[in-house]
C-alpha cells in the first residue's frame, strides 16, 4: 500500500494537494466562489455523457399538483416560512415530477439495486421551487468534490464496460460516512417495488424563512400515501427475467386508469446553528435526523394525476436544479448541497442547452413568467419579456427596461466568520453508529438480504477490501461484520485485527479540531500524522 504512485492533477497540471474537501469559510462552510480545483472537477464532470443523462438517465415523469395545509404541523406555516406556495390553502399548484434510477443508463432495468431519484418541480406563482432528491434519506458522501469519484467507482470499468463490486467497495472503504447509505441501497431499500410506493427525500438540509428573519434549519420529505413496499433480489430477478420497465409501466397505468398516486409533503425542523449536543452534524447528508426528536411535520400533499404526452419533450427534456428556490426558502452551508447547486444547472446548460428554461416543461406558470435581460445562445424560442422599451437589455436604466423586485422588511442575514482552507468535518463518531442502528432495525428478512447482498459482492472484491468492508461493518454492528464476514468467507479475527485507515479517526471517534486536511489546526499547531497501515499479508 505504499508503493510511490503518480501525483494527481488538473486538467492545468497543478498538483492536488487535497482532493478531500471544498475550500470553505470555517469547518462548517459556506463554500466559495473560487473553488478553482472543484469548479474544473464537477464542470468537466457534467460533460462526461452524451446526449443522456450522466447519472439519472433512466427515469419516467407525470404531472400533478401540489395543495398546501397552511400549517406545519399544528402550528400556521407562516411561523416558520414566508413562502407563499406552503401558506395559502385551497391553491393547487402545478407540479411534474421526474423518477429515475441513478447509475444505470437510459435501456438499463428498473429492477437495478439503486437509489431512485425524486425529483420535484413545483411551479408556484413566485415562480419555479424545485425539490430534487432521492427515496432513500440519505447520500453516499458529505462533501461534492467526491461525487465525480464516486459515480466513476459506481459506473461501468473503463476498460471491461462492466460494474464491478470490487470498485464499489474499493470507494466505500475510504468513506466511512457511506456505511450508512450503503446499509440502505444493500438492503430490500435499495430496489422499491415501483414508484409509487415509495419515498421521497430532499436528503440536503436547507432552511425556511419567516418573514421576520428567522431561520430554522429544515429536511423535506415526501411520504407515499400508498404505503412503502420494496423487493428482495430474488424478487427484483423473477421481475426483470420478463419486465425491465415494471415502474414506469406501474405508474403509467395507474394514472390512466384513475388510481392517482398521492404523497404527504411533510418537514423536520430544527433551530438554526451548528447544534454541538448532537453526535452529528445537521448539515452532514449522510446522516438522518432522528424522527423521534425531529418528527416529520405535515405541510401538504401532492397527487399526481396526468402522464405525459411525450416522453421526450416533457420527461427527458424536465431539467431540476438545487438551487431553484422561491422566497421563504434558503440555502444551508450543506457542503453536497451548495455543490449540487452549481452543477445541476451547468449540467442542464451543457444537456439541454443554454435556454433550456424556455421550454414549457420548465418555464415557470404564466403568473410567474421569465423577464430577464438574457439573451440568445442556442435555440432562443422567444425573447424573455423586458417591458415596452425593447432597447433596453441592461439594468439598471433611466429610460425603462426591468427594475429591481422590492426588498423585505426584514431578511434573513447568516453571520459567517472562520478561517479559509479545506476541511475534513470533525464530527465524524456517529459514521458507525447510524447505519448500525438501521441494521439493529430491519426485520430479519431484511437483514437477510442485507447481508446476503454484501457478502455476495466481497466473493468478487480483493481481499485488502474484503477485510477492510468487514472491519467496517462489524465496528457497526458486531453481528452485520460477523455474517457478511461468514458468507464472503473472510477471516472474521484477520479483518478485526486491522488498525484505522491512516489519517482517519478511529469508529466511534471525532476528528480533533478544527483540523485542516493538510493536519494543521486552525491555530496554527501540528497533528501527528496517523501511524497505523493496513496489516501487511492484505497485500
Amino acid at each position: 500500500m505504499s508503493e510511490q504512485r503518480p501525483t494527481l492533477t488538473t486538467r492545468q497540471g497543478h498538483p492536488v494537494r487535497d482532493n478531500q474537501a471544498m475550500r470553505s469559510v470555517g469547518e462548517r462552510g459556506p463554500a466559495t466562489l473560487e473553488n478553482y480545483q472543484f469548479i474544473e472537477k464537477i464542470t468537466h464532470f457534467d460533460r462526461e455523457r452524451i446526449p443522456e443523462r450522466v447519472v439519472h438517465a433512466r427515469g419516467t415523469g407525470a404531472h400533478g399538483y401540489f395543495e398546501a395545509y397552511g400549517k406545519i404541523g399544528n402550528e400556521p406555516a407562516s411561523k416558520y416560512t414566508r413562502a407563499r406556495v406552503l401558506n395559502e390553502t385551497g391553491v393547487q399548484t402545478p407540479v411534474f415530477v421526474r423518477f429515475s434510477t441513478v447509475i444505470g443508463g437510459k435501456e438499463s432495468p428498473e429492477t437495478a439495486r439503486d437509489p431512485r431519484g425524486f425529483a420535484v418541480k413545483l411551479k408556484t406563482v413566485d415562480g419555479n421551487w424545485d425539490i430534487v432528491g432521492n427515496n432513500l434519506k440519505v447520500f453516499f458522501i458529505r462533501d461534492a468534490i467526491k461525487f465525480p469519484d464516486m459515480i466513476h467507482a459506481f459506473k461501468p470499468d473503463p476498460v471491461t464496460n462492466q460494474q464491478e463490486p470490487w470498485r464499489f467497495y474499493d470507494f466505500i472503504c475510504s468513506h466511512s460516512e457511506a456505511l450508512h447509505m450503503v446499509t440502505w441501497v444493500k438492503s430490500p431499500w435499495g430496489i422499491p417495488a415501483n414508484y409509487r410506493e415509495m419515498e421521497g427525500s430532499g436528503v440536503n438540509t436547507y432552511k425556511l424563512v419567516n418573514d421576520q428573519g428567522i431561520a430554522h434549519l429544515v429536511k423535506f420529505h415526501w411520504q407515499p400515501k400508498q404505503g412503502v413496499r420494496n423487493l428482495t433480489s430474488q424478487q427484483a430477478a423473477e421481475i426483470q427475467a420478463h419486465d425491465t420497465s415494471h415502474a414506469t409501466r406501474d405508474l403509467y397505468d395507474a394514472i390512466e386508469r384513475g388510481d392517482f398516486p398521492e404523497w404527504e409533503f411533510c418537514v423536520q425542523m430544527m433551530s438554526d446553528g451548528e447544534h454541538p449536543e448532537l453526535d452529528f452534524d445537521p448539515l452532514d447528508d449522510t446522516k438522518r435526523w432522528p424522527e423521534d426528536r425531529f418528527p416529520l411535520l405535515p405541510v401538504g400533499r401532492m397527487v399526481l394525476n396526468k402522464n405525459p404526452d411525450n416522453v421526450f419533450a416533457e420527461t427527458e427534456q424536465s431539467a431540476f436544479g438545487t438551487g431553484v428556490l422561491v422566497d421563504g426558502i434558503d440555502f444551508s452551508d450543506d457542503k453536497m448541497l451548495q455543490g449540487r447547486t452549481l452543477s445541476y444547472s451547468d449540467t442542464q446548460r451543457y444537456r439541454v442547452g443554454p435556454n433550456y428554461l424556455q421550454l414549457p416543461i420548465n418555464a415557470p406558470q404564466e403568473k410567474a413568467r421569465a423577464r430577464t435581460n438574457q439573451r440568445d445562445g442556442q435555440m432562443t424560442y422567444y425573447v424573455d419579456g423586458g417591458g415596452e422599451e425593447k432597447h433596453i437589455n441592461y439594468e439598471p436604466s433611466l429610460l425603462g427596461g426591468l427594475a429591481e423586485a422590492p426588498q423585505p422588511d426584514k431578511d434573513y442575514h447568516q453571520h459567517v466568520e472562520g478561517h479559509l482552507g479545506r476541511y475534513q468535518t470533525r464530527r465524524t463518531a456517529d459514521d458507525y453508529r447510524q447505519a448500525g442502528d438501521r441494521y439493529r432495525t430491519f426485520e430479519d428478512w431484511e437483514r437477510d438480504d442485507l447481508v446476503n447482498n454484501v457478502g455476495g459482492d466481497l466473493k468478487k472484491c480483493p481481499e485488502v477490501i474484503q477485510l477492510r468492508m468487514v472491519w467496517h461493518l462489524w465496528h457497526c454492528d458486531e453481528d452485520y461484520g460477523r455474517r457478511v464476514a461468514e458468507i464472503a468467507g473472510v477471516d472474521l479475527e484477520k479483518a478485526k485485527a486491522l488498525q484505522p485507515l491512516p489519517g482517519k479517526p478511529a469508529p466511534g471517534e471525532n476528528r480533533e479540531g478544527p483540523m485542516y486536511t493538510s493536519g494543521q489546526s486552525e491555530t496554527g499547531g501540528r497533528k501527528e500524522p496517523a501511524t497505523t497501515e493496513e496489516v501487511a499479508s492484505v497485500k
